[in-house]
């Protein structure tokens, strides 16, 4: 007996979020590949599950630090069209929103944390978050060095100093005040160099009250958490690698040309253990049990100008700031007129998102616990790895902490976990690129010159970024490419522009000729009714299946690979069978398992390809609320067509495609004969 695969269990209901773009800045390549994968992972849920049960939700991260900086930099210029910082922010969350829609990027709601129902809603939920975290003891009053600039007169936000990362091996561009552009978190005492962007003077550091999230606490949870997603198999290896890391205990390394120094002074430190294995290591390794410790080491190593780096650590999380431009935060513990930090409410946003989509379709007030609270739900998060800190131990921790008894298995009606969907980094010619590093990567709105949305799409879903950093290499915008080079950004589109475009006119131009007849009272293209065969039907299953599971394990590259065999195979077939389709019976039964393939094939591409396979369904005249559904996926395609069409296909005119290649392209195409 052949081994039958067990299909994988989904959720009833699914929320997908992606990861917020800041609101001092239009999107560029990257927001929108980490994006692209969310959309299609949220679209096959759709078809999937049923539409009414996923939500797909995002929207521009409108308050911190970076937007803060931005506008002062912006308004210093002298080219500043915008009053306030309302003004700024509202302006590129309209514009971040358009870009996402003109590559079709189908949110349920893309929103703002700072406008409009999106914002009075997530205030509403930051406060919750917050009154919950505090009565259920996680959340407490510190003291804490922040910087301060004398010749300014003012405190600096997290954006307004710049060093360099203190954390051993970090490789970031840009240490802010206490995190690094690749969002390793430390103590901002601990910054190396800092420099205020002010006056590019050296800050003072002055201490300040905050509020903090108890997250070194939780990590005997949090390593129940690690051990659970390990055992599922689209848990990628480097998420749980890096996440790993940050249990460490406190550790600080000090480096061999101050090791006199540190000799005359470490009988004052704290208790620690020596645990450096070479003696011809670079730097001096020492850990202590806790992070106090580790500290108030710092400040010693500091005070007798003693250089050192930390390592990876849980830190207490700091939940609140002292900058205007921020949600309110409610007066805690005598804490008053603070708001929120930026990264902690910018967690919680998407179920802001959640409640103000859910609201807008009349739910219940509390509706919104169906998706983020109940064990037949379930949260996808998509991201890229710089953000697995604020993702995994800090949201994790934070959301199992608003119940009473925190635990992996959290009960029904409950906080769940929710599901990390990472990517490595999207080199940009082989070189790491970020709004705030020496390469500046592209904006989405430049690919649109060059490139359909659908090019886009399915050029970035193919790329392989589960446990690889891949590059990205447009011709158009390599300086180094030759005019007869090919261009890597299109090489997958010519699955849909040419080898699905040509099958598709091939069965419609046959059709339309050989079938349907004047006498019967037919018109021209009307579907032959026959039987499709076992064995048509048993290759469309295996392809629906393969591509359940890789959809299920979040492997888009491998979802790609199985369409694109499919799709190729279903021209191979039609090229085999029709010199011998020498009757009209013959070529009846080729017509109609043809049909059969490529309507299995535009299912599983719609979440790639939406407008164009919609399109398709519409010419072959299938009933798009039944053709898209995986209930009807097993079918035969009669079964999907709509009774208005009458089995007729419409016409489809000389040389028409229905995945087209970009205007640029197709002059060059002129151009080149």
């Amino acid at each position: 007996m052949d081994f039958v695969r067990p299909r994988p269990n989904f959720p009833k209901r699914a929320v997908i979020t992606s990861g917020m773009p800041y609101g001092n800045k239009l999107l560029h390549y990257g927001h929108l590949g980490m994006t692209v994968r969310a959309d299609v992972f949220a679209r096959f849920m759709r078809d999937r599950i049923g539409a009414d049960n996923v939500i797909f939700v995002s929207g521009t991260d409108c308050y911190g630090s970076t937007a803060v900086e931005s506008f002062r930099q912006l308004k210093e210029s002298g080219n500043c069209p915008y009053k306030t910082i309302e003004e700024y922010v509202l302006d590129n969350h309209k514009k971040q929103k358009q870009i996402f829609s003109d590559f079709e990027i189908g949110f349920n709601l893309f929103g703002a944390s700072a406008f409009g129902r999106t914002g009075e809603i997530h205030k509403q939920t930051s406060e919750y978050f917050i009154r919950t975290l505090f009565q259920n003891g996680m959340v407490k009053k510190r003291s804490s060095m922040q910087f301060f600039d004398e010749t300014a007169n003012r405190i600096l936000n997290g954006r307004q100093v710049v060093g360099k990362c203190p954390i051993e091996n970090c490789t970031s561009e840009h240490g802010y005040a206490d995190e690094c552009s690749l969002g390793h978190q430390y103590m901002p005492q601990d910054l190396i160099d800092p420099i205020s962007t002010l006056t590019n003077k050296k800050p003072k550091l002055v201490k300040i009250e905050n509020l903090y999230f108890n997250l070194e606490n939780c990590i005997p949870l949090l390593k129940d958490w690690i051990a659970l997603i390990e055992k599922d198999g689209d848990t990628p290896q480097f998420m749980t690698k890096e996440i790993k890391e940050f249990f460490k205990s406190p550790e600080i390394y000090i480096r061999r040309e101050f090791e006199a120094k540190f000799n005359q002074i470490k009988a004052s430190l704290p208790p620690f253990e020596d645990i450096t294995k070479n003696e011809k290591a670079p730097s001096i390794t020492i850990v202590f049990e806790k992070l106090t410790d580790r500290e108030r080491a710092c400040e010693v190593l500091s005070k007798n100008e003693i250089r050192y780096r930390t390592g990876k650590t849980l830190t207490p999380f700091r939940l609140t700031d002292n900058s205007e431009w921020g949600v309110p935060c409610p007066e805690i513990d005598g804490l008053k007129n603070q708001t929120f930090y930026v990264w902690p409410e910018s967690l919680w946003a998407p179920i802001s998102f959640t409640k103000t989509y859910l609201e807008s379709q009349n739910k219940p007030a509390d509706e919104w616990k169906k998706y983020w609270c109940s064990k037949q739900a379930k949260v996808y998060q998509f991201m890229g790895e710089d953000n697995l800190y604020f993702y995994g131990p800090a949201q994790q921790a934070l959301f199992l902490n608003m119940n009473k008894n925190p635990k992996i298995d959290a009960a029904e009606g409950e906080f769940q976990l929710t599901k990390i969907c990472p990517i490595k980094s999207i080199l940009y010619m082989n070189q790491k690129a970020s709004s705030s590093g020496s390469v500046k990567p592209p904006m989405a709105s430049e690919f649109l010159k060059y490139y359909t949305p659908e090019q886009f799409r399915i050029h970035f879903l193919a790329m392989n970024l589960t446990n690889n950093n891949v590059g990205l290499s447009p011709k158009v915008f390599n300086p180094d490419a030759k005019p007869e080079d090919a261009d890597p950004m299109v090489l997958e589109g010519n699955l849909l522009t040419n080898v699905f475009n040509r099958i598709l006119r091939t069965i419609f131009y046959s059709t339309q000729n050989n079938f349907g007849s004047e006498e019967k009272g037919e018109k021209a293209g009307t579907i032959p009714n026959t039987t499709i065969s076992q064995d048509t039907m048993e290759a469309c299953k295996k392809t629906i299946l393969d591509v359940e599971r890789f959809m299920f394990d979040k492997k888009f590259h491998q979802v790609f690979n199985a369409v694109d065999v499919f799709i190729r195979n279903i021209n191979k077939y039609w090229v085999k069978g029709a010199p011998l389709a020498d009757t009209s019976e013959k070529l009846a039964t080729l017509t109609a398992n043809t049909l059969q393939m490529i309507v299995v094939a535009n299912t599983l591409l719609h979440p790639i390809a939406p407008s164009g396979t919609e399109n398709v369904a519409d010419y072959i005249g299938l009933d798009k609320s039944k053709c898209f559904s995986w209930d009807n996926i097993f079918e035969p395609f009669y079964a999907l067509l709509n009774p208005d069409k009458k089995g007729r296909l419409k016409p489809l005119k000389e040389k028409e495609d229905f995945f087209k290649k970009s205007e640029y392209q197709l002059k060059e195409l002129i151009a080149n004969k």
